[in-house]
């Protein structure tokens, strides 16, 4: 009898919990690649064939370190297509005594492994992944009680934990705990960007390639060129190269969107880290000791140590903090159909149509063209929060529901109310110009307010404070805009809110089927 110990697709690290301690000649690791997975949103192409890729090679890592592992393939004869039916199958056919596992990072995934012990009629035994800075014990202590749960604050207390950019006598490195304020220029023209490590694809991903391109044809973005890591070897390359080539200007430049510069300066090992394949605490140790050696600047290791130990820590507190409900939060009421150029790319604005082309081609986009660009818009053309979610879900190669859901429904999209920003992100076109090159080319005037002409941006910036003026009229980091709105005329403002209709009537529902 055996000891039966699942490991799922983004659990590939070998010191995982439930491989920890165990013993490799009574256990069977069992990893599945199922249909419900891939498809329980329509997932890009790419994303897909990373993690079946990953997968596979970790399976097989895992046996050159003396362990045996069940791997079901995705053409399996009788996959079942779901974690349980897996778990279940391999359960009788290993004559298994217990199941151990680490919990999902998802909320249906979590739900799921509940029912494996009644499902199979063995104990199950499930560990809390302690891949993760934060217990999410520790978390809850942490919110539990607090009027407000600010990233900030929390961010504050993971540096105290961790040591990370902390002297000895406790004090954030510099004196200062944060530096963003350093970190929104613009590149000059002529600037050399390091383009990401890539990695041909071996034998192995090349049969993932083909499974996916004819098992998913249908699905959203481009298979080739396929060049991400899919090893822990690969990945660590990954990392040195960031530390090496593109951290010393990560800082003062990651606010930037160049046309043509998908990456610019921006790591992309989040795909890494999301996997397993990469530890947080290593990459922000990495990046520490690069400031330390003087071969980086502080403002760009600590936004970089920010983004890892503060956002996705507190991005997974708060999706668990709040799920299910989290999930359903629409406290702005927006209903309106997502745009069909959000899968298609064929709009006029520039900025927008750069995004998604990008998007589609390599199944990532950084923070701030996802936020201030796709996340702004649907935000002040009043789409449909769960509908924003599924697609940011559906398009980006390290997009888990733990840490998608909380930056869309919360950050992004304010659907949650403000549990976890305390104003909205919405801006105008001249934001837009003023951190990039998309509105130079584009076929709408970024200094025009109105008309056909016009930047898009800025009468639906309007017309979303006029829309939601009782709610946030109030809100102390909004005063001045809304005192701007309150000095203009009654014309103007009409013309604002009579400009964005015009536009919004513009736009073309997507087709239904698309995310799920």
């Amino acid at each position: 009898m055996t000891m039966l110990i699942p490991v799922l697709g983004d659990q590939l690290t070998h010191t995982l919990a439930s491989l920890r301690d165990a013993d490799r000649a009574g256990s069977v690791v069992l990893m599945m690649e199922v249909w419900d997975e891939a498809t329980y949103v329509r997932h890009h192409k790419k994303k897909i064939a990373l993690i079946f890729a990953a997968m596979r090679h970790f399976a097989e890592a895992l046996r050159a370190d003396g362990w045996t592992v069940d791997y079901v393939p995705l053409d399996a004869p009788d996959n079942t297509h779901s974690f349980t039916g897996e778990v279940a199958r391999a359960a009788v056919r290993h004559d298994a005594r217990a199941i151990r596992t680490v919990a999902g990072g998802e909320y249906r995934v979590r739900q799921a492994q509940d029912d494996w012990g009644l499902r199979t009629g063995l104990h199950v035994e499930i560990l809390e992944d302690d891949r993760f800075v934060c217990p999410l014990p520790d978390f809850y202590t942490w919110a539990q009680g607090r009027r407000e749960h600010r990233m900030e604050y929390f961010y504050r207390d993971m540096r105290r934990r961790t040591g990370l950019l902390m002297t000895a006598d406790g004090k954030p490195e510099g004196g200062k705990w944060n530096y963003d304020h350093d970190n929104r220029d613009t590149p000059p023209r002529g600037v050399n960007y390091p383009a990401p490590e890539r990695f041909a694809p071996n034998a192995i991903t090349q049969d993932v390639l083909a499974l996916v391109a004819q098992r998913f044809a249908d699905h959203f973005g481009d298979l080739d060129p396929f060049a991400l890591p899919v090893t822990r070897a690969q990945a660590l390359c990954g990392l040195d190269h960031f530390i090496a080539a593109a951290l010393p200007d990560f800082g003062r430049y990651q606010d930037a969107m160049i046309a043509g510069q998908d990456y610019l300066f921006h790591s992309s090992l989040s795909s890494s880290i999301n996997l397993g394949l990469l530890g947080p605490i290593e990459v922000c140790e990495a990046a520490v000791a690069a400031y330390q050696r003087g071969d980086a600047p502080l403002n760009a290791v600590e936004g970089f140590v920010r983004q890892i130990i503060g956002w996705r820590e507190y991005m997974r507190g708060m999706y668990w903090w709040d799920m299910p409900r989290l999930a359903t939060r629409n406290a702005l009421e927006a209903n309106r159909a997502l745009p069909d150029f959000y899968w298609t790319g064929d709009t006029d604005m520039r900025c927008l149509a750069e995004s998604v082309g990008q998007t589609k081609r390599e199944a990532y986009a950084h923070h701030i063209q996802r936020l201030m660009v796709l996340g702004n818009f649907a935000l002040l053309a009043g789409i449909d929060p769960q509908a924003v979610s599924d697609w940011y879900l559906v398009v980006y190669f390290d997009a888990y529901e733990w840490v998608e859901m909380p930056n869309v429904i919360g950050m992004s999209q304010f659907a949650d109310g403000g549990a976890i920003a305390s104003k909205p992100y919405v801006s105008s076109g001249a934001y837009i110009d003023r951190m990039s090159n998309y509105c130079g080319r584009c076929r709408f005037d970024v200094k025009k307010k109105t008309g056909a002409d016009a930047c898009p941006f800025n009468a639906l910036y309007w017309d979303f404070l006029a829309r939601h003026e009782k709610r946030f009229a109030g809100n102390a980091r909004m005063r001045n805009m809304y005192g701007t709105w309150g000095r203009f005329s009654p014309e103007k403002q009409a013309e604002y809110r009579e400009s964005a209709a015009a536009f919004l009537e513009t736009l073309t529902p997507a087709e239904e089927g698309w995310a799920r």
